[in-house]
């Protein structure tokens, strides 16, 4: 199974955690791939105004891993247009994360989470598993392992990630 990790990331944060979420999927021998959402403007807070350099393709893939900041406690305009403009002729499996920058998820992270799951079920897309890493926590690393986790967790129940070989004894 081939999984597809599309992110918008402006400062950093967001790509950090998905190229952790990348190595661990790659170390366990899965098929995995991370591809970069990038607008030509950064700052425009309307989806319909984004217009996009790197428009990565979802097509070929069996599950996809969307992750994109927090913007004004909302989801970044720039992964709202991704996901809306999506050219999907199957119905990959879809898990989410968000990262800001605040302490407590209902301070934007819940809200962009909701609404990434939103238009993932507008385009008829099942959303498997979501998370929140709020960045200015303390304990920043454990929710990214914690996340990387639930999301590898999540994929083997869905029978996405291929089976794990079992030493001979």
């Amino acid at each position: 199974m081939k999984i597809g990790i599309m992110v918008h990331s402006q400062t950093g944060n967001t790509l950090s955690v998905a190229e952790k979420l990348l190595e661990r999927l790659l170390k366990e021998g899965h098929t995995a791939e991370l591809k970069k959402i990038i607008p030509f403007k950064e700052s425009d807070p309307r989806p319909e105004a984004v217009q996009f350099q790197a428009k990565p393709p979802v097509e070929g893939y069996d599950a996809l891993i969307v992750a994109a900041p927090v913007w004004g406690f909302s989801l970044s305009a720039v992964m709202r247009a991704y996901i809306a403009q999506m050219d999907l002729t199957k119905k990959p499996i879809i898990a989410g994360f968000v990262t800001h920058a605040f302490p407590l998820p209902w301070m934007g992270g819940t809200r962009a989470i909701k609404q990434m799951v939103n238009l993932c079920h507008a385009k008829g897309l099942r959303v498997a598993a979501t998370g929140i890493i709020n960045w200015s926590r303390k304990d920043r690393e454990n929710q990214i392992l914690a996340l990387i986790e639930h999301f590898t967790l999540t994929m083997e129940k869905e029978g996405l990630l291929c089976e794990k070989e079992t030493p001979s004894s």
